[in-house]
């Protein structure tokens, strides 16, 4: 038996068609009475649009789609997630998820309201963990055992003589060692006891802390995911997040790189006349710039290149350094005090915040070693004391397109990921550079985890469908671009 249906008709001829489940629901928002009235309604319409076009199995399998469709008409609840997207950051982390009804992502706030969690993970001498805000707020009286940044560090393999490692172990307040495999590990005081923490385990606590975030508002176990790593990781680092999420519990169904999950979070897999697209990643501690070449659904790494030693926390250490010499300058006195340090830092870190929206901002501080003190902070002056470390954003961009054998006219689409690309200066770079405007539609510090929750949607087989845009691993290593910052301001 066949039967065709009008468009105006698609609606109303398959609601009773749909699932119990869903015309279970639809009885919550409408009257025993309407409900009733309008499958009887719908049942006349089925068999009085009959005819030889759509064959039954057609219909079934038409009837599947449109129920998510009629859900949305309905305002029905969309079903529970299945597969989480997360975005393990550097400096900030987040978890999402593809909504199946509406087609569209949602990244989760915390219970503070953050959608970008910080990475920061405290360890408090009761015994207590503490995770994100909270860490940092806490980070500040508690600097040696409030452990940031682990992802530099995850899976990663240094030589005791590395110049590189002893300039962290020097940048950082909290305590970094190797192990007889050159794999770092951090040590921090809890209970009177020391203990050992391995990148992969604060990445681990972070996670279970977005986890428990999701499963409360969802109020549904999740245990798998769909996780992000910088493209440039290998196989021995891709190893070493996935098992910070297994740590947290949790299956990893796929690891996908950063620069693709941005370029899904835009829809560019799906866009026509897009060959190749460029992904500057400026977060909190890298530069990463990754050329993507994306051949009928395909998306190829053709290149990579950037610089370990130029983010958002070298822009502040900059403006730190020339605050401390206004500081020692004023009172005489060397400011060594490391929890005053952290004061500067967050502070600091505040400011530059405030300059990506504001021309001019306040630089207050009560330190404990010389008292207070008050700085007014341009926008200008930011630009200029970053000027050397600005203008070297545009070093892994060349080399990354040289290594494509590409010029900045041949790129399609420029896209924007990691909070420090708010920095108005940053963009007017990378514009000027291109002859044209970066992608602004996603923002930055939510593009990662927005692609990632839609491969991760795609995976569990979300509704509306869509194609997810297939990733090849890349088949060059990254430039490593180095910019000295060491006389810088």
């Amino acid at each position: 038996m066949t039967f065709s249906l009008q468009l105006e008709d698609l609606e109303e001829s398959f609601v009773n068609l749909i699932s119990g489940q869903i015309i279970k629901s639809a009885t919550q928002k409408h009257s025993n009475k309407e409900i009733t009235m309008k499958i009887t309604c719908l049942n006349s319409c089925l068999l009085a649009q009959m005819s030889a076009t759509i064959s039954i199995i057609g219909t079934a399998v038409l009837a599947v789609l449109l129920a998510g469709y009629v859900a949305q008409k309905y305002g029905l609840p969309p079903p529970p997630p299945k597969i989480a997207g997360i975005d393990l950051g550097t400096t900030f982390s987040s978890i999402g998820f593809y909504q199946a009804v509406t087609g569209n992502t949602d990244i989760l706030a915390d219970e503070l309201g953050k959608k970008s969690v910080p990475s920061v993970v405290g360890f408090l001498d009761n015994g207590e963990i503490v995770v994100g805000t909270r860490a940092v707020e806490q980070q500040e009286t508690n600097p040696r055992n409030t452990i940031y940044d682990a992802k530099r560090f995850i899976g990663k393999t240094f030589k005791k003589d590395d110049l590189n490692f002893e300039s962290d172990c020097k940048r950082y307040p909290f305590t970094i060692k190797l192990d007889q495999d050159g794999l770092a590990y951090f040590e921090v005081e809890q209970k009177g006891q020391t203990k050992k923490i391995r990148p992969e385990e604060i990445g681990s606590i972070i996670i279970k802390y977005m986890r428990d975030v999701a499963e409360k508002l969802h109020s549904k176990s999740i245990k798998e995911v769909v996780i992000s790593v910088p493209a440039e990781f290998d196989t021995i680092q891709r190893n070493y997040t996935g098992q910070a999420a297994q740590l947290a519990g949790m299956e990893v169904r796929r690891v996908i790189s950063e620069p693709t999950a941005a370029a899904l979070a835009y829809g560019l897999h799906k866009k026509k006349g897009v060959e190749y697209v460029l992904v500057v990643d400026l977060g909190g501690g890298t530069l990463d710039v990754s050329v993507l070449w994306l051949n009928g659904g395909t998306f190829i790494t053709q290149a990579m290149a950037g610089n370990n030693r130029l983010g958002g926390q070298d822009f502040n250490q900059q403006i730190q350094k020339m605050l401390i010499k206004l500081i020692e300058q004023k009172s005489n006195k060397a400011l060594e005090n490391k929890e005053d340090l952290q004061q500067l830092r967050l502070a600091v870190e505040a400011a530059k915040i405030q300059l990506t929206l504001l021309p001019e901002t306040w630089v207050r501080l009560n330190l404990r070693s010389t008292g207070k003190f008050e700085y007014l902070l341009t926008r200008k002056e930011f630009e200029e004391v970053n000027k050397r470390l600005l203008d070297s954003i545009v070093e892994p961009i060349t080399a990354a397109l040289a290594d494509c054998e590409i010029q900045p006219k041949d790129v399609d689409e420029i896209v924007l990921v990691g909070g420090s690309t708010r920095i108005p200066k940053v963009r007017q770079i990378v514009g000027t550079y291109f002859d044209k405007a970066p992608n602004f539609g996603v923002d930055p510090e939510l593009a990662v985890v927005t692609g990632t929750s839609i491969q991760a949607g795609v995976l569990a087989g979300g509704w509306p469908l869509q194609v997810a845009a297939i990733e090849l691993p890349p088949t060059r290593r990254k430039r490593h671009i180095y910019t000295d910052t060491s006389s810088s301001a």
